[in-house]
């Protein structure tokens, strides 16, 4: 009897280890499907978050392409420009073409004209004219279409305005046009406000490449 009840107990003692064993690994497998879950679970929100960080940045610098640059405003209406560090400033002996008319920079000669409130009744030579621009000067030119009263007024305020000059130009396409160095305006009257404007802005204004030199002593074919 005793030797049975011992086997029963053997029995029962291995069949509860067994159950135990069945249960660990069943908790094992619960676990480890969770884990993987889990990971599953953040990696998928980590791709997600990365992703949308990727497409938040790729829309700035799509917005950022496709939004128009910056103005770059002039503090006279209408005024042309052309980048001063483009424009040539060698003195030369040689004739220039330059490519716009008149010459708003661009090499030179190395004599400037007066421009001590100079007033020519002849075209200028372009080559002397430029020198006075890069002195920072203003040079007032007019075609035949400017009216008569319209460059005797002109003329009088450049006769009374250091550091400008003027002369006819019959082959520009303006009435009347304004030039300093990488600077030019055309109007069709002498009292257009942009012109008192242009000249409190550019007589020796901050694109003078050489602010302060002579406008006397230079060329006079008055």
């Amino acid at each position: 009897m005793a030797s049975k009840s011992s086997n029963t107990q053997d029995h029962s003692r291995k069949a509860r280890i067994a159950d135990m064993r069945r249960a660990e690994k069943s908790r094992d497998r619960r676990n480890k499907i969770l884990v993987i879950t889990g990971s599953t679970v953040l990696v998928a929100g980590l791709l997600g978050f990365g992703g949308y960080m990727l497409k938040n940045q790729a829309d700035k610098e799509s917005a950022k392409k496709s939004a128009p640059l910056a103005a770059v405003t002039d503090p006279v209406t209408g005024v042309a420009s052309w980048d001063a560090k483009k424009l040539g400033r060698q003195h030369v002996e040689t004739p220039v073409k330059y490519p716009m008319n008149p010459p708003v920079g661009g090499d030179h000669n190395p004599r400037w004209m007066n421009c001590n409130g100079d007033v020519y009744k002849n075209p200028l030579p372009e080559v002397n004219a430029v020198h006075s621009l890069e002195h920072g000067a203003v040079w007032v030119t007019y075609s035949d279409k400017a009216a008569k009263a319209d460059v005797d007024a002109l003329a009088a305020k450049v006769a009374k305005t250091p550091y400008t000059l003027m002369s006819p130009d019959k082959e520009q396409s303006g009435a009347i046009m304004l030039s300093a160095w990488g600077k030019q305006l055309t109007v069709d009257k002498a009292t257009d406000p942009r012109v008192d404007t242009f000249f409190s802005t550019y007589v020796q204004g901050a694109q003078t490449p050489e602010p302060g030199a002579a406008c006397t002593s230079g060329l006079d074919q008055k």
